[in-house]
């Protein structure tokens, strides 16, 4: 049996402003979710936000990481449900979608770890270093899918 897939039977696709809505939820949470990462990668190089630890701010922001992420995986799906055949044959939303893995695993054990444990060290800098370039990497790879 083969699985037939229609686009035109899809919200995104026959609703208006469907799609756009969708992919603006999307970047907001793409947004939220990195700022929050971002604002403890910035403590590790020592930038911002003296007055807290950057264990501190991990344990601070990372209920609404989690959400943020959450929310950025659920609306990518609906986007890619979108025409999935289109997707999977875009070099640069495969890339994202690597990028992607590589970010969340980074972040939930490397990451995290350094965070928690010793930070001051210059490990630390090229840990939050690493970070920021993963998850800017998914922002350019996002922008290059419409080009592509």
């Amino acid at each position: 049996m083969i699985l037939k897939y229609d686009p035109a039977t899809n919200p995104l696709n026959t609703i208006e402003w469907a799609f756009p809505l969708c992919e603006c939820l999307h970047i907001a949470a793409f947004a939220f979710s990195i700022g929050t990462i971002a604002l403890v990668d910035l403590r590790l190089l020592g930038v911002g936000l003296g007055d807290r630890s950057p264990a501190q701010l991990l344990r601070d922001t990372e209920i609404l990481t989690l959400l943020g992420l959450a929310v950025v995986i659920a609306s990518g799906l609906a986007i890619f449900s979108s025409d999935p055949v289109l997707y999977l044959h875009n070099s640069p939303f495969q890339w994202k979608m690597l990028g992607l893995l590589l970010a969340i695993v980074y972040n939930y054990t490397i990451h995290r770890k350094t965070v928690l444990g010793n930070p001051a060290s210059a490990g630390g800098m090229a840990v939050a270093g690493v970070s920021l370039a993963l998850w800017f990497s998914l922002v350019l790879a996002g922008v290059f899918i419409a080009f592509v």
